[in-house]
């Protein structure tokens, strides 16, 4: 089980905290992440909340009236001085004169990449384009660079989109440019999909993109997995599953790492519930022994 301080009190307070505003900004906030094993600087590309996914586990609450300046459309100008302000208090330390940064373990403290993520699914962004390519300019500004040598840019994303030019061109910039794929594969069945994702986009559709990602390059499987008014995953889902991954390993694909997590924050619905550790862990035996790499998220 890959070690991480995720039961330091600080840290778990911090993990549980995911705010999407920060200080007066529309577009960038900074969290701790488990995944990231330190602090993310994302970028909502969604601040409209529209997504075409409804899981049961999402944590943005669309009942609060939404800012007048909130549109499906990035003002990237300001997108762009927002992220440039970040990552200048990101590189100075100053992060951590706020709350909860100034509180979270030293092995917290460092910035792992700019995710694109936020209230929806970013690819469906119309500027999704040029938020990346701005992105990728401000992180290899020699400025940066010199700062933050290691930062990555990430790609959070439900892989609905995937068979889409548009955003198989940006997959390929990314690609050029220190990027990371990260797919969303909550699910091994049809019924199970809709049941926690309860979406229109078709789960073939998901599978299809997935594999196309992975034969295209190294991509990251991440996986939400939960009780279900109060039920784990069967075992026959579990099952399913793991066979979807050999399938992507017998196509040509490669899976750079699968990433189990589980709930931290508030639900859209109060029945998705935690898996513990051990579950976690069960569940990721299973993974390794075909074998891929994984890692958990409690």
């Amino acid at each position: 089980m890959t070690q991480l301080p995720i039961f330091d009190p600080a840290a778990r307070r911090a993990f549980a905290e995911h705010p999407r505003v920060w200080q007066n900004n529309r577009y960038v906030y900074p969290v701790v992440s488990r995944r990231s094993k330190g602090i993310s600087l994302g970028v909502n590309l969604n601040p409209d909340k529209v997504c075409n996914f409804d899981c049961i586990y999402c944590s943005v609450d669309r009942k609060v009236p939404l800012p007048p300046w909130a549109s499906r459309d990035v003002e990237l100008n300001i997108l762009r001085d927002e992220l440039a302000a970040m990552l200048d208090l990101a590189a100075s330390g100053g992060l951590y004169q706020f709350d909860p940064f100034d509180k979270i373990p030293a092995a917290l403290r460092r910035i792992n990449d700019i995710a694109f993520s936020g209230d929806g699914e970013p690819t469906t962004c119309p500027q999704f384009k040029e938020a990346v390519e701005l992105a990728a300019s401000l992180a290899e500004s020699s400025t940066t660079a010199a700062a933050l040598p290691s930062i990555k840019l990430v790609l959070i994303t439900n892989a609905t989109m995937f068979h889409k030019p548009m955003v198989q061109d940006v997959l390929a910039f990314l690609d050029r440019h220190h990027g990371e794929i990260w797919a969303k594969l909550d699910a091994g069945t049809e019924n199970y999909y809709q049941l926690v994702d309860r979406t229109g986009v078709p789960f073939q559709r998901v599978l299809d993109n997935v594999l196309w990602c992975s034969q295209t390059r190294p991509t990251v499987i991440q996986t939400l997995l939960m009780r279900v008014h109060g039920n784990p995953p069967p075992a026959e889902e579990i099952a399913a599953y793991i066979s979807r991954l050999r399938h992507i390993m017998d196509s040509g694909g490669t899976i750079k790492l699968v990433q189990l997590y589980t709930v931290a924050r508030g639900t859209t619905e109060a029945y998705a519930t935690p898996l513990v550790a051990d579950e976690l862990e069960a569940i990721a035996k299973q993974v390794r022994s075909l074998p891929l790499p994984c890692e958990i998220y409690p």
